[in-house]
């Protein structure tokens, strides 16, 4: 079975589309368990689709953020909303290697065809480099602060 064997089961289209996007694309189940992953989850993550299908989202959330992602996880599933919808999450994530990364992505929920809540869908991007470049800038920014002359200043 493919990563994408839950999108083909919902069409052709759809599967084109999840194999042909540049982000990442993960769904899990109700548990956690991870049911469709995409070629840029496997660029991304580290992991191919044989080795993130039916495992634990923790195979990529850090030790240190997951009771907090599990207690979000089992709240949306409990209540079928998420308040992320329509909002970019920016966290950190593990790559197969062990090196962490930044990521940012979006939610939804996946329901079947009488509205049952069968899983959620984050569409996922990388943003580790950008993140490091936004660190080095604030860090430039700080020094040349600390470094002025404070006469020079305006009051």
């Amino acid at each position: 079975m493919t990563g994408l064997a839950q999108a083909e089961r919902n069409g052709s289209d759809l599967a084109d589309f999840v194999r042909a996007i540049g982000d990442a694309v993960v769904v899990s189940d109700p548990d956690g368990a991870i049911t469709v992953w995409n070629a840029a989850a496997e660029r991304i993550f580290g992991f191919s689709a044989a080795e993130a299908l039916g495992h634990s989202l923790d195979l990529i959330t850090p030790e240190r953020h997951r009771r907090r992602h599990w207690d979000g996880y089992a709240k949306t599933m409990r209540t079928g909303v998420t308040r992320y919808g329509a909002e970019t999450l920016r966290v950190p994530a593990l790559h197969k290697d062990g090196r962490q990364l930044s990521i940012a992505f979006t939610v939804g929920m996946v329901r079947d065809a009488s509205d049952r809540v069968t899983g959620i869908v984050a569409v996922i991007r990388d943003e580790t480099e950008r993140w490091a470049e936004e660190k080095r800038l604030r860090q430039r920014v700080a020094e040349l602060e600390a470094s002025s002359d404070p006469a020079r200043r305006a009051p």
